[in-house]
């Protein structure tokens, strides 16, 4: 008599299975059945003076792509490069500069979408915001990239991170545990 074979040796071989549009699904066996795992394409647009924000873009980029994920970093970034790629997912990752502004690097982006109001229904987004609390503008660069993309009628995924970084000596370690929430809602 022959073994019985429960599930399959597929998913061990190849984990991972390309679609026709770029993307990737990653094949899971439990109880002996297959599970499909859609891996995201994740757009990272990052806004950043002093480096910071750039040091979070990179390590939230080595965590999505850990979890099976295709992250790439915009910056400086494009409204165009964003648009080019409805299916992505957008992460926001924007320190605040001067009075409550938008870092220089990311200013073109941000008026485009102010000027250009382009229809953004189908564009699914997260931001992480850095700032200092002891300002009345504390991450006011991240809350006005949140309010331009929902004007443009983009949906957020999950709250804001809004980092103190003067209560968080490394950022990237407030956004990891960040990440991997949130990580569950695009699942």
């Amino acid at each position: 008599m022959g073994k019985k074979h429960r599930g399959s040796i597929i998913p061990k071989l190849y984990p991972y299975l390309s679609t026709p549009f770029g993307g990737r699904i990653r094949l899971s066996l439990a109880s002996s059945e297959i599970r499909i795992h859609s891996m995201a394409k994740l757009n990272l647009v990052v806004g950043s003076m002093l480096g910071a924000a750039e040091y979070v873009a990179d390590h939230v980029a080595s965590l999505l792509e850990q979890a099976g994920h295709q992250a790439e970093i915009h910056n400086p970034a494009s409204l165009a490069e964003v648009l080019a790629e409805p299916e992505a997912i957008l992460l926001v990752v924007t320190s605040t500069h001067g009075a409550g502004d938008v870092p220089d690097n990311l200013q073109p982006f941000a008026k485009d979408l102010a000027e250009q109001h382009p229809d953004l229904k189908t564009l699914k987004y997260g931001v992480i915001a850095l700032g200092d609390s002891s300002y009345d503008t504390f991450c006011q660069g991240g809350k006005t990239l949140d309010r331009l993309l929902a004007e443009c009628g983009a949906s957020r995924i999950g709250d804001r991170l809004d980092i103190d970084v003067t209560q968080h000596e490394i950022p990237e370690d407030a956004a990891e545990g960040w990440i991997r929430d949130w990580l569950a809602l695009i699942a």
